[in-house]
């Protein structure tokens, strides 16, 4: 059985002709900009430091929040071969949009009745406990499915993956031949930190255990792992943060490319007086006679409360005509308030657009402003932003639509 989903059933951007036409709908209050190109850049450069092992491309969560679908289809032509995502109707997206010869691992396992959908997409599922791999067998041998699975061991993470002891229960069968196990993986808990001493001890544990599982390809780096040394690559990597310009290096410079710009549009601009205030519970004063940008967009589109101003703390900045200017008061759900007093009048008027990622200001950045991490910051860009996809199959894709509100009660 090897059904490929109808693509017919998948949404896609919309091809544009040119580069020279993707300018976003006139009704965008927001764009997003994906750099496809710099994606591939970063994975080829991934897959440089990675060799000999084999390159696979991390596209859970929509890519990042940046378009399975598109990010998928521009790796797989750069020559990836192999894509992890988080559920089958992520798969779902990514075997639509990658050759039939694609392997597409799910990472949340193999559940009671879900064995047609994993065989209809063509995926494997991550196998992590032993209740996981008997429903697996008995769907195989039920339906004649021989799709392969791979094998997530724990080795020092405590969140998913059989216990060393249950993965050694396993050998024999490996060693039987005809297993079906076509990946043995574990996941590091701190690669981002370069002397972390779990490092070296989940690479002993599973040095050990994947050489028992003879003939199986053995996986373990993630994105910071391929920089942790070429004994932590072993057949192949799995890097997922890196491709999307997240630095999986923090403790040094960041390696890979910016694959992000987001914008969105002053919807106003106001003038207020020394001794007011901005935004809800008026925790900034202006100090002078201030000149005020109304920008459109806040936390329902990602952009965290927690990078507000205050009178005592400077919160995140914004780049307004080449300039960065600071955010005036509390970030509301769908407006920012920014302070561009300094700029000349002429340079900043309603329907501007400011650059919240981008000319200098990155993910990395905001994240730190948002008390989080990159990966957060990326997977909560807002559904409301047009998208704008650079390079390989250029598009432009439209605000996902809003459900209409419920009539009051």
């Amino acid at each position: 059985m090897n059904i490929a989903p109808d693509p017919k059933s998948v949404p896609h951007a919309t091809p544009l002709s040119s580069e020279a036409n993707q300018a976003p709908p006139a009704t965008a209050t927001g764009v997003l900009t994906v750099d496809l190109d710099a994606i591939v850049a970063n994975w080829r450069k991934l897959e440089k430091t990675a060799v000999p092992a084999e390159c696979a491309g991390v596209v859970k969560a929509n890519a990042y929040g940046c378009g399975a679908a598109q990010v998928a289809g521009a790796l797989s032509r750069a020559g990836c071969k192999t894509f992890f995502v988080a559920t089958t109707d992520e798969a779902r997206v990514v075997r639509a949009a990658v050759p039939a010869q694609a392997a597409i691992y799910v990472l949340s396992g193999f559940f009671q009745n879900t064995g047609e959908a994993y065989a209809e997409i063509d995926c494997k599922p991550v196998i992590g406990d032993l209740n996981q791999l008997a429903e697996w067998d008995v769907f195989c041998r039920r339906s004649g499915w021989s799709g392969g699975a791979a094998i997530h061991i724990d080795t020092g993470m405590n969140r998913l993956g059989m216990t060393i002891t249950e993965a050694e229960g396993l050998i024999p069968r490996i060693n039987a031949g005809d297993h079906g196990i076509t990946l043995v993986m574990s996941h590091l808990a701190s690669a981002e930190l370069l002397n972390s001493p779990a490092n070296a001890r989940q690479l002993a544990a599973f040095r050990e255990i994947a050489s028992a599982f003879s003939g199986v390809p053995a996986s373990l780096a993630n994105s910071s792992g391929i920089f942790l040394g070429s004994q932590f690559v072993f057949d192949l990597v799995r890097p997922g943060c890196a491709l999307y310009g997240i630095n999986p290096t923090p403790e040094s410079d960041n390696p890979m490319q910016p694959v992000v710009e987001l914008k969105a549009r002053i919807v106003q601009i106001r003038n207020i007086e020394r001794g007011d205030t901005v935004g809800y519970g008026g925790t900034w004063t202006a100090r002078r006679s201030t000149r005020i940008a109304i920008v459109s967009a806040g936390y329902a589109d990602g952009y965290f409360r927690a990078a507000s101003s205050n009178d005592g703390t400077r919160g995140a900045e914004v780049v307004v005509a080449g300039r960065r200017c600071p955010i005036a008061g509390r970030i509301s759900m769908d407006l920012i308030a920014v302070d561009v007093t300094d700029l000349d009048k002429s340079l900043v008027r309603r329907g501007h657009m400011v650059t919240l990622i981008g000319e200098g200001i990155t993910v990395d950045e905001l994240a730190h402003h948002f008390g989080t991490i990159g990966y957060e910051v990326m997977t909560s860009l807002g559904r409301r932003y047009a998208r704008i996809y650079k390079g390989g199959d250029a598009t432009v894709e439209p605000p996902a639509p809003v459900e209409p509100a419920a009539e009051p009660t």
